[in-house]
């Protein structure tokens, strides 16, 4: 599926096992509109197998209902836990399928990327990141869960690359 890229939907990820954030947002020219965001979370008792194809189903739920065109994805990272990177690379691989069977235009950025796009900074923290989110997109206050800040500040970042 091709866009116009002045006009689009588009779907914003932080990849992750056990909380997945994401974010809708409509581009119309140079403006962006929020559609819906949130996470997509899983139990960290039950087989990995089972919270993957959990990720699984609910994103393709998501595409299916908001009809994005682009998917911008955060990069996995070096990360100093292996467990934690292990798991945030299986969540990628499903989302990343999920984009690909859905034939949505991915492009992938690096937490460098996000914090360079919303503030200039690549050093920004978490709060100065989410502020610029609020006020980026007209929010009365900031973004909940973390999560799913994080998946809009991916969205605003991909929307501004597109």
């Amino acid at each position: 599926m091709r866009s116009n890229s002045k006009n689009s939907i588009i779907l914003g990820i932080d990849p992750g096992l056990a909380d997945t954030g994401f974010c809708v947002k409509k581009k119309e020219g140079s403006k962006l509109v929020m559609v819906d965001y949130g996470n997509i979370k899983t139990k960290a008792k039950i087989p990995d197998e089972t919270r993957l194809a959990q990720l699984n189903e609910a994103l393709m739920k998501l595409i299916k209902k908001d009809r994005p065109q682009i998917m911008g994805v955060e990069k996995l990272f070096f990360c100093n836990n292996a467990k934690t990177a292990i798991a945030v690379g299986q969540a990628r691989g499903v989302i990343m399928l999920c984009g690909g069977q859905s034939h949505l235009k991915i492009l992938e950025f690096t937490p460098l990327q996000v914090k360079q796009a919303l503030t200039g900074y690549g050093k920004a923290d978490k709060n100065q990141i989410q502020q610029m989110v609020k006020v980026i997109l007209g929010l009365k206050q900031i973004p909940r869960p973390d999560d799913a800040a994080d998946a809009l500040a991916i969205a605003v970042c991909c929307a501004n690359s597109t």
